[in-house]
This record gives C-alpha cells, sequence and structure tokens, in this order.
C-alpha cells in the first residue's frame, strides 16, 4: 500500500531523508543520521545527479563507515533506497518493507551481502 502520490521530483535529501526513515524508523542509529547530515543542503532534484547517483549514495556509505570493520547493513540499505529511489521516484511513498525489498534486488542483481540479507530478514523483508 502506498502512503500517497507525490507529483514532483524528490530532491536528493528528500530521497536520502526517505530511505533513512525506511532504514532506522526509530532514530537511533548514528551512521544514519549522519548520512542524512551529509546531504541535508542537497536541494537539487535527485534526477540532476545523473549516472553518478548510484556510486555518491554508496561512496558516502561507505565514506561513514571507514575503518569501522564491518558494514553497517542499515547504511548500506539506505544508500540503495536513495540510489533506487533516484532511479524510480515514482516509488518514493511505497510501503517501506516494499521499497526496501525493490531496493535490494535492484541493487544487488539478486547478490545481496550476508549481513544485509539477514537484516533485511530481521527487518520483515523476503527476499
Amino acid at each position: 500500500m502506498k502512503r500517497g502520490s507525490r507529483a514532483t521530483t524528490p530532491t536528493v535529501f528528500e530521497a536520502v531523508q526517505r530511505a533513512v526513515e525506511i532504514c532506522d524508523p526509530d532514530g537511533h542509529s548514528e551512521a544514519l543520521a549522519d548520512y542524512l547530515l551529509r546531504f541535508e543542503d542537497r536541494d537539487e532534484p535527485v534526477t540532476a545527479l545523473g549516472d553518478a547517483r548510484q556510486r555518491e549514495f554508496f561512496e558516502a556509505a561507505g565514506a561513514l563507515q571507514d575503518g569501522v570493520g564491518m558494514p553497517d547493513p542499515a547504511l548500506v540499505m539506505a544508500a540503495a533506497v536513495t540510489t533506487y529511489i533516484g532511479y524510480r521516484r515514482d516509488e518514493l511513498d511505497e510501503n517501506d518493507i516494499d521499497l526496501l525489498r525493490l531496493a535490494a534486488r535492484a541493487e544487488f542483481n539478486g547478490d545481496v551481502p550476508a549481513d544485509v540479507a539477514a537484516w533485511l530478514t530481521e527487518t520483515g523483508v523476503d527476499l
């Protein structure tokens, strides 16, 4: 079930904000808060990034995890959801679980990293 419909293209910040909202609904993740802050002033349409959008979101997530050890699966999925929304803007308001499933399938081409797959399962997402 969709939350509503949207007639305009989301900004980069709105796409990131939606991804963080989905991946950290309780707002407890410092990494996801930092990811959101990294894009807080980005008011250009998410389409303005062109083909660089996937690289930019995953590079930002990677930079926030640099030296931490194991990647944070919620942060990885936030980058995946943000990227997915960049290409599928019509699904910005999609149900959270559906959006996580669709983003994981699209961004990992059926080869979801084990830690991310485990996080998705804990979140209630069946791949």
